[in-house]
């Protein structure tokens, strides 16, 4: 993404330049990790933050023999490379992990999950119109500094996001939100014209553009915390206490926790913030230890170095998993092991707001051989057999939690109507639909299909491919850089190919935008999928207009709430019968700890958005 103001992304491909290419993102377009999930996890092999010079061991030597419980109490995790602690810079989930616990906002996903709630707010009302918001926030919240946390705080930390050069995520709170703003000749914000007011000390309001019921739940986003008003100069009007370099490596935030150090890039360290509004964190601080490579995070974890961490898929074993139940959230409960170490550890899956697909260039490939290739698509194998069970086998573009109706509507609807087969392959089927339209073990259909560079999808690629050989289909695999997949996927250049997104809110529309025909040509100036549909046949129309029902009907009410739920759900009906995107799989990500932990389970909006200050650890 682009610092120059000029060249910000549109609303509508936010979540296409929000994205890290072969990391996890906090939303956006996402091969994946190289193992075909994300490395983004804060608990694990990947969620961890950027930094600065400071004092973190890594917990080596301090590690208990119950786990990773040590003498100071320390929670001891396991991190990818992080990018910054600058709330408004940090654009992937390891950095997100940290400034989590760093900053808070005006609303918080408790444990990552939803409803949100208040945190620095004590309450807010909302107009009659669903246009403006007034916040009264908590008395006495310190920063960690020592200042007071006010309202003026809030309209500096706002324009920061919309104006500042090094904001990664200006299209949140001018497009995502929509807070009212002015434009230049350019279409890029006019610093100074947000439409947010501190009415007095503890009374802050902006107004939108319209209409938004997820509003809330974007403010929870750690880019919209509260940083000291005037603190960096990167805007109009303030000449800042410090560098934005300086506080993006030693920043100031109200969290639970309060910035430490960073180790040479192989380590970080929060500690305890006494002074916190909320619940006081009983562990003594945080540390992750900053490790790459799958071979030696396993190692790590298996010296009882961390406390609650996440196992590589490579060594990940699918038979040493055992789960005990799944709650209403979709959540799966159990154990592992034993480690090599012989402990038995607790072990959480949580399905991720994301959905892993293999898209097509409509034009390009065939109405029967894309029908055939979800014929011959065994989601639940696929989930099973290459990814290890590490996901939801994927029928729709939503994911389970936050389908209209929730998992066991999403379950029952497949269930009754996916035509293509639910849990299980229907080679009979695709051979017929194609010899139908022409094709012959002599004259079969050449179809190029491009993958990143993944072993779990290059597995998924070589199985589609030996299935549809008899289906009379020739599928030839390309295996490329996910930088140079979405450039050919974006200019058009392929026939089929796969692709994820990972959205920045828990609500369909943040998926199903995906699924509009009239937003897919790659020759537009911001198209949101790269599909090429056309928009002339009736199931196209069909899926453009639930999609103008869904932007209708904004408000945050019962009545624009059912009209979205059932647009919804004929635009992934649309797909099924045109097939431009199929679902393949929604990822899980998953935690373990050792016993002597005591973790709230973390929701779907992610574990990057769990505060640590209602962990505690045993001795």
């Amino acid at each position: 993404m682009t610092n120059d103001s000029s060249e910000r992304p549109t609303r509508r491909r936010f979540l296409l330049a929000t994205g890290a290419a072969g990391a996890a993102a906090l939303a956006g377009c996402s091969g994946g990790g190289s193992d075909g999930g994300s490395n983004g996890s804060s608990n694990g092999s990947g969620g961890s933050p950027n930094g600065t010079a400071g004092n973190a061991s890594g917990g080596n030597a301090t590690a208990g023999a119950s786990g990773g419980s040590n003498e100071r109490g320390r929670l001891d995790l396991v991190s990818a490379s992080v990018s910054s602690f600058d709330p408004i810079a940090a654009s992937d989930t390891a950095s997100g992990a940290v400034t989590t616990q760093v900053f808070d906002g005006l609303m918080t996903y408790p444990n990552g999950e939803i409803p949100v709630t208040n945190l620095i707010a004590a309450d807010y009302e909302v107009s009659d119109d669903y246009t403006t918001y007034t916040f009264s926030l908590k008395e006495g919240v310190k920063f960690h500094n020592g200042d007071e946390v006010t309202a003026n705080d809030f309209v500096y930390s706002y324009e920061r996001l919309a104006a500042s050069p090094n904001s990664q995520a200006v299209a949140d709170i001018l497009d995502s939100v929509g807070v009212a703003h002015e434009t230049d000749g350019d279409d890029a914000y006019r610093p100074g014209t947000l439409a947010t007011e501190a009415v007095d000390d503890y009374t802050f309001r902006f107004e939108i553009e319209q209409p938004f019921h997820a509003a809330l739940q974007v403010l929870s986003n750690n880019q919209f915390a509260a940083v000291p008003e005037g603190i960096v100069g990167d805007i109009e009007g303030y000449d800042g206490e410090m560098e934005q370099g300086a506080f993006a490596n030693d920043p100031v935030g109200a969290g639970p926790f309060r910035f430490a150090g960073m180790d040479a890039g192989t380590a970080v360290d929060v500690e305890r913030f006494e002074n916190y509004h909320g619940e006081v964190p009983q562990v003594s601080g945080v540390n992750w230890q900053i490790i790459e490579d799958s071979s030696s995070i396993y190692n790590y974890v298996v010296g009882r170095n961390a406390d609650v961490f996440n196992i590589p898929t490579a060594q990940y074993q699918q038979e040493k998993a055992t789960i005990e139940r799944t709650d209403d959230q979709g959540r799966r409960h159990g154990t592992y092991g034993p480690l090599r170490n012989g402990a038995t550890v607790n072990y959480l899956e949580v399905p991720s707001l994301s959905v892993y697909y293999i898209g097509f260039n409509v034009p390009n490939v065939p109405t029967p051989v894309r029908k055939a290739m979800a014929y011959a698509l065994d989601q639940s194998t696929i989930v099973d057999q290459v990814f290890k069970g590490r996901g939801l086998p994927a029928y729709h573009y939503t994911v389970p939690s936050i389908y209209p109706g929730g998992p066991e509507a999403y379950q029952r609807h497949a269930k009754q109507q996916y035509p293509y087969g639910y849990n299980e392959t229907r080679l009979d089927e695709a051979r017929r639909m194609m010899e139908e339209a022409g094709y012959s073990q002599s004259d079969p259909f050449e179809l190029g299909f491009t993958i990143y560079q993944s072993d779990t999808w290059l597995q998924t690629a070589k199985l589609l491919r030996d299935q549809l050989a008899s289906a009379h289909i020739e599928m030839t695999i390309q295996q490329i850089q996910f930088s140079a997949l979405l450039e050919q996927v974006q200019n058009g250049n392929v026939e089929a190919f796969t692709l994820g997104w990972i959205v920045p809110w828990a609500a369909p529309d943040a998926f199903l935008k995906h699924l509009n025909p009239a937003t897919s040509d790659t020759s537009a100036a911001s198209p949101e999928s790269y599909s090429n549909q056309p928009t002339d046949t009736e199931t196209a129309q069909r899926a453009i207009s639930a999609w103008e029902t869904v932007q209708n009907n904004p408000a945050p009410t019962d009545a624009a709430q059912q009209a979205r739920n059932d647009a919804y759900v004929t635009m992934e009906e649309a797909n099924w019968e045109t097939v431009a995107s199929l679902p393949v799989y929604h990822e899980t990500t998953p935690r373990f700890w050792y016993e002597a932990v005591d973790i709230p389970p973390f929701g779907v909006a992610g574990d990057y958005k769990q505060k640590f200050n209602q962990v505690s650890i045993s001795g």
